[in-house]
């Protein structure tokens, strides 16, 4: 049985069935991918922000060849289009150079250009460097999601079915839904934003909480500006990578997303609220300690938030002729976001395991390149 109906378990779903299991999958929204798989940038990202040898690493580098290939094979909307992450000042030269090293150590495509060469790319970007990045590209991910449900064709997928309680058995793991009981002989958790209460109701005690950030979008109307994508060099010290542009399949541009903490799970909006889910975090002592140590960035990811001139702003260091009528606002997206109670951020994909049970804890970004990948390595804990 897997919990949970975006791309992650459902591509977990998909890499049981090829191997000769029966499988359930239970989703509490009406249809698949409908919170982080259905909100995010649809990009199929490269790998090379992440420490070598972790399974972000990893699985994201090949998951951007699996990924590809996937939807190659299935008929998805796909472009290798590559990007540029830009250095706007001498100052971040460094901090490129470093993430081309990284790059190179993760194994992925990337060359150093000058700022004449980035122009090639990008005739409105301004910068001193770039860092040119061949195998990042763009898709569809519901698409994928589609495919997936197609190929589970004959296997047992439930919408409308959020678990209610759950327990094992002698050798089975017991699913209360609104539509019954459901049993199984393992049950995989990949519920996303609610990952960690799935733990607590299965009986675990998950070493990290679901933190929920909301990224909120734009979209360019002069989408001329941008051919591809635009991303800023990330400060290392801070959790997030910063506002960039990425061009849609459609030829859209969209811009961010930016980080504040959501007041909802499932809130894409400021007025979404949830007193219970609100009280959690506040509860929770990581929150503000992480509070403590990013407070001033906070407040900038939260003035960015409700200013669409320091939006603008952010957006004009990488193309200067971006303006904040340029700005048309566009669909926000929640990171599901797992955090320690020191209040450290979970850096890589977390998975624990308990006895028939298996729990993906923390799979933001990339996760969704990753899926087939963390499928496969799932797979092979079951």
């Amino acid at each position: 049985m897997v919990i949970g109906g975006g791309i992650v378990g459902l591509a977990v779903a998909a890499e049981l069935a090829s191997r000769g299991d029966r499988v359930t999958v239970l989703e509490k929204e009406r249809h698949w991918g409908a919170h982080q798989t259905g909100h995010n940038s649809n990009v199929v990202h490269a790998g090379l922000y992440y420490k070598p040898g972790s399974l972000k690493a990893r699985m994201s580098v090949a998951g951007n060849a699996s990924m590809v290939a996937f939807a190659r094979e299935h008929g998805v909307p796909v472009e290798v289009c590559g990007k540029l992450v830009v250095a706007t000042s001498s100052d971040e030269l460094p901090r490129l150079h470093a993430l081309a090293s990284r790059a190179e150590a993760n194994g992925v495509p990337a060359k150093l250009i000058t700022a004449e060469e980035a122009l090639e790319y990008e005739p409105e970007v301004a910068c001193v460097a770039a860092l040119r990045v061949e195998s990042t590209g763009i898709i569809d991910y519901s698409a994928v999601c589609a495919a997936l449900v197609r190929s589970l064709d004959g296997h047992d997928l439930r919408l409308r079915s959020p678990a209610l309680a759950i327990r094992t058995v002698g050798s089975h793991v017991e699913v209360a839904t609104p539509q019954g009981v459901v049993r199984g002989d393992v049950l995989v958790n990949c519920a996303g934003l609610q990952s960690d209460r799935i733990a607590r109701l299965a009986g675990l005690t998950p070493s990290a909480r679901i933190v929920p950030f909301r990224g909120e979008y734009y979209e360019l109307r002069r989408t001329e500006l941008v051919r591809g994508l635009i991303y800023p060099v990330p400060d290392p010290t801070l959790p997030f990578l910063g506002v960039h542009l990425t061009r849609m399949l459609d030829g859209s541009v969209h811009c961010g997303p930016n980080a504040v903490l959501a007041l909802r799970r499932e809130g894409y909006r400021w007025r979404d609220f949830s007193l219970g889910d609100v009280v959690d975090v506040a509860r929770f002592p990581g929150t503000w300690r992480l509070a403590r140590k990013f407070a001033r960035t906070g407040v900038e990811e939260v003035l960015r938030s409700l200013s669409r001139r320091r939006f603008a702003a952010s957006l004009a260091r990488l193309v200067p002729a971006v303006q904040e009528s340029d700005l048309v606002r566009a669909e926000s997206g929640v990171r599901a976001q797992a955090m320690l109670p020191d209040g450290s951020l979970v850096d890589d994909f977390l998975i624990e395991s308990a006895p028939r049970q298996v729990h993906v804890l923390n799979a933001p970004s990339p996760a969704a390149t990753s899926a087939l990948e963390i499928a496969r390595h799932i797979a092979s804990l079951t």
